[in-house]
């Protein structure tokens, strides 16, 4: 009895808004749904995403010292020097590993590049390598390292027995060493840290690298990883230790184990979270219709309570507490679908994750989500309310709640969140000046659709006259004040513009993968080719695959060289000049007396044959604008241990995949003179054609690398395939989110439909004739949704392919044509499933009803 009366006497001091919201809400959510859902799905996709990203970034935290095999990690294209190896040593506990890149030959005949890698005996510091013998048990490295009949033991990839038809105890070759497999290869904590290999990975002890002449002439490099005393800040002994070491070395720390991955999950974060924005933009129709229809159904309260002296202000708190309270549930519930959805995640993946991962609750993300969700609501709930307010009673009464809202409070209001919105978004993206193109284009996305779609109301109103029967009622309803063309489009077309952007940038992507990389692209890249042995080996080459052409051919020489000055001013490391290309670190160069086929110059000159003057150079067009360079700048190279300064001649166009030379700078040969520069090559052929060669250059030059680029974009296409996956489910939400606003608006018209088809079987029309006009109705909102999305997302794809990717421009026109085809068809089809509601409905309690 006390607890009732401490409740009665609580409600009757509480304010009259709030007693009449309460008083309101007994009659639960019904008509709130799509208000509810639309929320819950932009919020819930805000935070899965949010949440994902953070449980791979805590993972790679935790994980990062194992990652990095250590606290420090150095890197350098050659040999440690013995002073960099005391200093190594005396910051800490040091293990040495060189790596390269070699062809593995089994004893069938069959090659195939491998990532060869040999470790001493402290490795690893941190973490343990995964190698498991015959049986599938798992064994120590000194045993795999042991080896058998005094041949050097190796653990080798499961992908390489595979490809090579080898069985663990079987002996094979690397290069011209023989080795034979102890174990499978099947984890090593400080892989994710070494990045992308080009082949499967053999790895041995570094003196059977030694010994196999790997580190004498070939491309190697050689790595140190340093566990430090406790106590010791990696950033302090970072800085002890740089200035021991030269700037060509690179040293990372193990808050630096994994630098692109973190930029890949920030990127992927970024795209996934603005999508769940979209969602949210694309929903707020949704909500704002769920709140105009349900203060529709309230108008003789709303009446009532102004014809008894209600002031706006009490209208509007009292709705607005209750909008509030359902904006909280609907926000709590998106936020723990997102919660939920890494733990979903994990559970499905298992431990196939690529990156580790600590799923838990993260409260930042959340509250993250959340907030976007609150924003949201207020920026499409308030101009219904305030349309509310300001009507007067004559109008309610006459049942019209359509009237005009003035700069006023409620317009504040929704103008306040939704600039909250957008600076919360750009504020929290990983680039805001980004953030801000995408979220102006988002706004202007949608302000197109929704005056498309008024133009499309406005042209079904002149075509209905053209029109007969059902379809021109179809097309009267298409432009009468209610029309979803208004309401619907926007969101419907939102949602395909995202999915339209997807589908063309990958399916142009993957025609760059599947049709033209293959097509202009070499089949093999040959390196390490001795420099002394060119034309024999073009024999052999020739033996395996016919006669060589410019087209199907090029054989150029390599070294490796850094630009250390540009116009004679020094190159900061780690700094871009000019926003473009970065000249502080080890690239590629060649020389070429005759230009080679295939050369695009854009400007300046080639320089003529024999020329022995100073050193000139030809250089890409990317580096030209990085460096802002032009004809007759000089550049500082250095190689082969000298510094050489060339103007620069000529600046020409690089195709990186293109049939080509596609060295950033080319020097004359007189520049070079007397060095012996190993050669690369480069040809075209089919799979048969690759499988002679390879078999043919293992007796005869047994050492120099074969790269399949076949193989390489088949991978590369497998990769794109299942991150597309993944980015088409995530666009697919901000579909979802228009499909629910179209069912909004069909909900919002419900009662009106029904009275609409009580009269016309009244009047006398069929049963067939309500449900075409009904599917001509809706039918052409989809088309309208449709095609304006696929053209908005032409717009968004295009830049995205051409100047972001560089790749040739290719539409997907049968994937245009299911997305334009799949709106119209859900549209007509949920205005199909209205006309059936409505048909089913006896004609006299509804037109009573009234």
């Amino acid at each position: 009895m006390g607890f009732r009366a401490l409740s009665a006497g609580a409600y009757l001091s509480a304010p009259l808004s709030l007693r009449f919201a309460a008083r309101e809400m007994r009659a639960g959510v019904r008509g709130f749904r799509i208000f509810l859902a639309c929320l819950a799905l932009g919020v819930a996709a805000i935070a899965a995403a949010s949440s994902t990203a953070e449980a791979f970034r805590r993972g790679l935290s935790e994980e990062a010292r194992t990652i990095l095999g250590g606290d420090l990690a150095v890197s350098a294209d050659r040999s440690f020097t013995p002073a960099e190896r005391a200093a190594f040593e005396g910051a800490g506990r040091a293990t040495y590993a060189v790596a390269t890149r070699a062809m593995a030959e089994a004893p069938s005949g069959a090659r195939r590049l491998v990532e060869l890698r040999g470790v001493d005996g402290l490795y690893p510091l941190a973490g343990t390598v995964d190698v498991r013998g015959a049986d599938g048990r798992p064994m120590t490295l000194p045993l795999v390292f042991a080896g058998r009949d005094g041949l050097p033991g190796a653990a080798v990839e499961q992908a390489l027995l595979d490809r090579l038809g080898l069985k663990v105890g079987q002996g094979f070759k690397v290069g011209n060493e023989p080795m034979v497999v102890m174990a499978v290869l099947a984890g090593e904590p400080d892989r994710m840290s070494r990045g992308f290999a080009l082949g499967p990975r053999v790895l041995t002890t570094a003196g059977a690298v030694a010994k196999g002449g790997f580190l004498t002439g070939s491309l190697f490099g050689e790595t140190v990883r340093i566990a430090l005393p406790d106590g010791v800040e990696p950033r302090v002994a970072e800085r002890a230790l740089r200035p021991a070491l030269p700037p060509a070395l690179r040293l990372r720390d193990r808050y630096d184990a994994t630098p692109g991955i973190r930029r890949l999950i920030d990127r992927l974060e970024y795209f996934l979270g603005f999508i769940g924005l979209a969602s949210l933009v694309a929903g707020g129709l949704g909500v704002s219709q769920a709140v105009g229809a349900y203060l529709e159904g309230k108008k003789p309260s709303i009446a009532a309570l102004k014809a008894l002296g209600a002031d706006g202000p009490l209208i509007r708190n009292t709705y607005l507490v209750q909008i509030a309270i359902l904006a909280a549930l609907g926000i709590a519930i998106g936020v723990a679908i997102g919660a939920a959805c890494p733990f979903l995640l994990a559970f499905i993946a298992g431990n196939k994750l690529p990156v580790p991962a600590l799923f838990a609750v993260y409260p930042g993300p959340l509250a993250r989500a959340a907030l976007f969700g609150a924003l949201s609501a207020g920026a499409f709930c308030l101009l219904p309310l305030g349309r509310a307010r300001l009507t007067p009673p004559a109008a309610l009464f006459r049942h019209d709640l359509s009237g005009r809202i003035g700069f006023g409070v409620e317009m504040i209001g929704a103008l306040a969140c939704a600039a909250g919105l957008a600076a919360v978004a750009i504020l929290t993206a990983p680039s805001k000046p980004m953030a801000a193109i995408m979220i102006g284009g988002v706004a202007v996305a949608f302000a197109i659709l929704w005056g498309l779609g008024r133009l499309g109301a406005w042209l079904a109103g002149k075509g209905r006259r053209l029109a007969r029967g059902a379809a021109r009622l179809g097309l009267a309803n298409l432009a009468g004040p209610g029309s979803a063309a208004r309401t619907a489009s926007p969101a419907v077309g939102l949602g395909v513009a995202l999915l339209a952007a997807v589908v063309l940038i990958q399916s142009s992507l993957l025609a760059e993968v599947r049709e033209v990389a293959p097509k202009t692209a070499p089949s093999l890249v040959f390196t390490e080719v001795p420099a002394d042995a060119g034309a024999r080996f073009d024999a052999e080459v020739a033996a395996a695959l016919g006669p060589l052409t410019p087209e199907t051919y090029l054989r150029m020489p390599m070294f490796s060289g850094r630009i250390v000055a540009v116009k004679g001013q020094p190159v900061d490391r780690g700094r871009r000049r000019g926003g473009g290309e970065r000249f502080d670190f080890d690239m590629q160069m060649s020389v070429a007396g005759a230009p080679p086929k295939g050369l695009a110059i854009k400007s300046g000159a080639w320089w003529p044959d024999g020329y022995a003057g100073p050193p000139l150079a030809s250089i890409g067009e990317g580096m030209a604008q990085g460096g802002r360079l032009k004809i007759g700048d000089s550049i500082t190279i250095n190689a082969l241990g000298t510094d050489i300064e060339a103007k620069v001649a000529s600046i020409r166009a690089v195709d990186v995949g293109g049939f080509g030379p596609s060295f950033q700078v080319i020097l004359d040969p007189h520049a070079l003179q007397g060095a012996a520069l190993r050669l690369v090559a480069i040809a075209k052929t089919d799979k048969a054609g690759e499988e002679r060669v390879l078999r043919r250059l293992g007796q005869s030059f047994p050492t120099v690398d074969v790269i399949s680029v076949r193989e390489q974009l088949e991978a590369a296409t497998d990769l794109f395939d299942r991150l597309a996956l993944a980015v088409r489910g995530a666009a697919a939400v901000a579909a979802l989110a228009g499909v629910l606003v179209l069912a909004g608006a069909i909900a919002a018209g419900a009662r009106a439909r029904a009275r609409e088809a009580a009269l016309l079987k009244v009047l006398g029309a069929a049963r067939g004739q309500v449900l075409t006009a009904y599917a001509v109705e809706y039918g052409a909102v989809g088309l309208i949704a449709g095609a304006a999305g696929v053209a908005l997302g032409v717009l968004a794809a295009w830049p995205v392919v051409v100047v972001v990717f560089e790749a040739r421009w290719t539409v997907d026109w049968a994937g245009v044509a299911a997305l334009v085809g799949g709106a119209m068809l859900m549209a007509g089809l949920g205005g199909t499933l209205a006309a059936l509601h409505a048909l089913a409905k006896r004609p006299a309690p509804v037109l009573r009803a009234e």
